[in-house]
């Protein structure tokens, strides 16, 4: 009965390290995705602006 009961537990401690691992995963992953996106626009208005500045 014991044995069973921990296995049981064990299963259950498994398989929420599983999901809040893979949560974990995404969440870096969607923080990578904005830090990238927020990289390209600064990229994009110095590129914007040192064009302007030449043409003048």
């Amino acid at each position: 009965m014991g044995k069973t009961i921990l296995t049981i537990i064990g299963v259950v401690l498994a398989v929420w390290l599983a999901i809040s691992v893979i949560g974990a995963i995404l969440s870096m992953l969607k923080f990578f995705f904005f830090i990238g996106f927020v990289a390209v626009l600064v990229v994009l208005a110095v590129t914007l602006v040192s064009k302007m500045s030449r043409k003048r």
